[in-house]
């Protein structure tokens, strides 16, 4: 006749033990008596709001390790976004947004199991380790297993789209809107599935010019000049594939993989800096995504990362160079909802002439101090720089100051400056397009006035009495309980559900 419900936590187990071992009831050792019925009649109206904006959470490496891992992080993250939501989003009573795991390992086949057969016995355990997870970057690099993974993920997207579409069927109706947040790999598995980016394709250009750099150093002059007609024969072939391509662009376009739209693409401890610089991207001379990812594809891009997650790089630099030298954004913490539209760019290293081997002392106006409201500083402020900048001139003292020092240095002293561009550089390269080539031509000139038009790197800050060596560690995987990231989150998403569309005549929204 009487049910009780208790904690499973060790403290509650050991306190009921103990309780009911000294003759106290049920009653008093820490449960909670459960009765049949309700205290207060429910209503219609007792319900969370309909969703409006749905938000898939993508795994990286490890999932093979721990299985359902992703379920409890997005357990973990959706409980953080709640709290928020109850802190900081009251008032929004007609908006809500669900958090859906996406887990895409545990379905793919690949090699099946040869990997584990010619894995050797000693040290089996790490080996084990490595192979569930270090081995998925090694797979989706592999030409023979990529396209396994992009359609695996793809086809688990667009299957919980379609499921939560047929369970809220006014989702669509009402303009639901979608975003992706990805972690790890899973952020470059989730870009290139809404870039449509095709390795196979880049490579065969890349072989195609190789062979139309001949040696024609020891040829006959009849053989030169056949040549140079089959050279002629190419320029003219691709003039009309050019052509042919222009009229196909004005012709509907297929389907993309994606049965959705993305509104926001979320990436946190991202690789995704590094794959893109291995294909061959370039900064631009543009404060826009668009040669990254169009706007087209998705609104807004966001690359959030620990400043010491060993992963994770920098976007921003790829888009202008100079932003190299310029903070990320600093991610409000939890108590601090500012608005990130006040956030100015912040130099992290005085500008310096690279001809000249004299140090210039910056200016207040031009490199302002990174205030960092005691949090610790940055990673990319006091770690490289300082260590080889600082501790050069003064010698171990000066490493250990640099290193323990928790208060923000005015400026970088003895900064190695920049190498000049090469001549033979690398221009801005369409990442999405299939028919990407590098094209080499002189580099740019870089104009530092120019500004990106939206903030893409965002920082989570440092606590004051944070380990870097042990956040090293465990930054990578610590983004679902943070209270900080859940707001940043919801900031951006229920920011732009109360923006109208842009139109074709009035400028996007900041």
């Amino acid at each position: 006749d009487e049910v009780y419900l208790y904690s499973d936590a060790t403290t509650s187990k050991i306190a009921r033990t103990v309780t009911q071992k000294l003759g106290f009831s049920k009653a008093s050792s820490s449960g909670t008596r459960l009765h049949r019925g309700y205290v207060e009649e429910a209503s219609l109206e007792d319900k969370p709001p309909q969703t409006t904006h749905i938000v898939f959470v993508v795994h990286g490496i490890g999932q093979k390790m721990d299985t359902g891992r992703i379920i409890k992080n997005t357990g973990m993250l959706r409980e953080a976004v709640r709290k928020m939501e109850e802190k900081h989003f009251s008032d929004h009573t007609e908006e809500y947004v669900d958090f859906l795991p996406v887990e895409w390992r545990s379905k793919l086949a690949l090699d099946g199991d040869t990997v584990d057969s010619i894995t050797p016995d000693k040290v089996r355990g790490l080996r084990d380790l490595l192979n569930s997870s270090a081995m998925d970057i090694m797979y989706y690099t592999s030409p023979l297993y990529r396209d396994e993974i992009t359609r695996g993920l793809t086809s688990e997207l667009n299957r919980l789209y379609a499921l939560f579409c047929s369970r809220n069927p006014e989702f669509e109706e009402k303009g639901g809107k979608v975003s992706i947040v990805s972690h790890s790999l899973g952020c470059v598995i989730t870009f290139d599935i809404m870039t449509g980016w095709d390795p196979v394709r880049f490579c065969l250009q890349e072989h195609q010019e190789l062979e139309e750099e001949l040696d024609l150093r020891w040829v006959s002059y009849e053989e030169r000049h056949l040549l140079e007609q089959l050279q002629l024969t190419r320029n003219r072939l691709r003039e009309l594939e050019d052509q042919l391509q222009g009229l196909e662009a004005s012709k509907p376009l297929a389907p993309p993989a994606l049965k959705f739209k993305v509104e926001n693409f979320f990436c946190m401890g991202s690789p995704l800096a590094v794959f893109l610089a291995l294909r061959g991207i370039r900064p631009g001379n543009s404060g826009e995504q668009d040669h990254i990812l169009p706007r087209s594809i998705c609104q807004r891009l966001f690359n959030v990362f620990h400043p010491t997650d060993p992963v994770a790089y920098r976007l921003e630099p790829l888009i202008l160079k100079h932003y190299s030298n310029i903070a990320p954004a600093q991610i409000h913490c939890a108590v601090d909802p500012t608005p990130y539209d006040e956030i100015r760019p912040t130099f992290i290293n005085p500008q310096k002439d690279p001809a000249s081997d004299t140090e210039s002392i910056p200016s207040p106006s031009t490199s302002p101090v990174l205030a960092r409201k005691y949090y610790g500083e940055s990673i990319t402020s006091m770690g490289k720089a300082s260590i080889l900048g600082n501790s050069i001139g003064k010698g171990i003292g000066g490493i250990l100051f640099s290193r323990f020092s928790r208060s923000a240095p005015p400026g970088i002293e003895g900064g190695t400056p920049e190498g000049e561009e090469p001549k033979r550089t690398v221009d801005s390269q369409s990442a999405y397009g299939l028919s990407s080539t590098l094209s080499r031509s002189p580099s740019t000139l870089i104009d530092p006035s120019v500004e990106i038009e939206r903030r893409i790197d965002f920082e989570l800050r440092e606590g004051l009495v944070e380990s870097r060596y042990w956040s090293a560690v465990t930054s990578h995987t610590a983004y679902w309980v943070s209270h900080d990231i859940a707001l940043f989150l919801l900031t951006f998403i229920y920011k732009q559900a109360n923006v109208p569309p842009p139109t074709e005549d009035s400028p996007d929204p900041e």
